[in-house]
């Protein structure tokens, strides 16, 4: 059982650490596909890339695939099936006319007039979030095959024994498990959240432009990785990525139930860092911690380690200077408002997602930080808690209400509206007389 896609990606990851070094080309599947070729992209040090592909299904039983296109002009036909089928070239022409404008809206959309990686005689890993049939997959072999790749490895957390079995197209196939009784491939997973348009095009934003600045500055001189931070008597885990040089640190403090791998909140990070800002997201729980529900819940306790992973981020060589920002979901916004009203607080603009700034109490009146407050509209017992909240605050606020949203951002292009709402503010109060790198292109690809 995974816990979600990024740990699916990590542990992906790992089994395919003999490929690091390789030149290769990580290519996810949209739209699920994408996060776990993310993490397997960045720890193998690889480009990574969408392959797109459109099954051609017969005529009259458009389930049954006669063969694939992808981009360039690929197209794969199975000629027995289209035998069997009595599918001529005509029909076949017709078929493909349709899909191939799909797939040409789908590139546009993913792409953004982005160039495809070229896989002329390089390594092609292709990864999804699982496999079931495995027609999607095989197609996508074959199309990557007709694009040049000398070599193709299907990668996927979980798959049937039989679909592998049976599966056609790759060198090479990478299954972490293989359960006996397999029904559907969201069963294996405890977060099997659906994946955005928005959330795909960000990845492959950040993908870009790291891969880009890497080429320039020979490696990439970013710190983006896991660490541990010290809080008192224990030790909390995070992922901190900063930018070279670091202007602004945005710290996460996650809501009740929810951890570092939170997607929603990684999403949020992604653009903040297309935007030029380093983030941290941290477990200000220890996992021994989180089975005591009293904890994720003890305001105090979560404020004072977030100030603590504050300081520990304060005395890096590579963050000296930066500005620091607070992004609090659910109860983290109660925890996040609690730390910056401390005195002495050393952050300089706080936003609220969905949360509780309520919970901070009687800390609401002494935040100076400039304080954004995001909520859905239709989230309206929370709405109103965070009208109640902003007239106890006394620094500069603002209420932000996304239209049809509500209280996790789950409907089309809210968590992307609020992504931007946050990127936005903290890019004003963070990265004062600096435009934001990619800021436009960011919000041109969450329209």
């Amino acid at each position: 059982m995974f816990e979600d896609r990024v740990d699916a990606g990590r542990q992906l990851a790992e089994r395919l650490a003999y490929l690091r070094g390789q030149d290769l080309v990580v290519l996810g599947l949209p739209r699920g596909g994408v996060p776990v070729a993310w993490e397997v992209a960045q720890s193998l040090g690889a480009a990574l890339d969408v392959i797109v592909v459109r099954k051609l299904g017969v005529p009259y039983q458009p389930e049954v695939a006669m063969g694939a296109i992808g981009e360039d002009g690929a197209r794969v036909l199975d000629r027995r099936i289209m035998s069997q089928a009595r599918v001529g070239d005509d029909d076949v022409r017709q078929v493909e006319e349709r899909e191939r404008e799909t797939l040409r809206t789908r590139v546009e959309r993913f792409r953004r007039g982005r160039p495809r990686v070229p896989l002329q005689g390089r390594t092609a890993l292709i990864v999804d979030d699982g496999l079931a049939t495995g027609s999607t997959a095989r197609a996508a072999c074959q199309v990557a095959r007709h694009l040049g790749a000398a070599k193709v490895i299907l990668a996927v957390p979980v798959a049937p024994k039989d679909a592998l079995r049976d599966l056609e197209g790759p060198d090479e196939t990478v299954c972490l498990s293989t359960p006996a009784h397999f029904t559907a491939v969201g069963c294996h997973y405890r977060d099997f959240s659906p994946t955005s348009d928005d959330e795909v095009v960000v990845l492959l934003d950040a993908a870009a432009k790291r891969w880009a600045d890497g080429e320039r500055a020979g490696n990439a001189p970013d710190f983006d990785g896991d660490v541990e931070i010290p809080v008192g008597a224990q030790t909390v885990a995070g992922h901190l990525y900063l930018p070279e040089p670091a202007a602004g640190v945005v710290l996460f403090a996650h809501g009740s139930g929810s951890s570092r791998f939170s997607p929603r909140n990684r999403y949020v990070a992604q653009v903040l860092e297309q935007a030029g800002l380093g983030t941290l997201l941290l477990d200000l729980l220890t996992p021994e911690e989180e089975l005591d529900r009293a904890n994720v819940f003890d305001i105090g306790l979560l404020a004072g380690r977030l100030a603590a992973a504050t300081g520990w981020v304060l005395e890096r060589p590579d963050a000296v200077g930066c500005r620091i920002g607070y992004f609090g979901a659910s109860t983290g916004a109660g925890a996040a408002l609690q730390a910056a009203g401390q005195p002495g607080a050393q952050v300089d603009a706080v936003v609220s997602r969905g949360g509780r700034p309520d919970l901070a109490g009687d800390w609401l009146p002494a935040v100076t930080a400039p304080t954004l407050l995001i909520v859905g509209g239709l989230d309206t017992q929370v709405l109103e808690l965070n009208r109640q909240a902003q007239d106890q605050l006394r620094c500069p606020s603002e209420l932000a209400v996304v239209p049809g949203a509500t209280h996790l951002f789950e409907e089309p292009g809210t968590l992307a509206e609020a992504a931007a709402l946050a990127r936005d503010w903290f890019v004003r109060h963070l990265l004062p007389g600096t435009a934001a790198r990619d800021g436009a292109a960011a919000a041109g690809g969450m329209q």
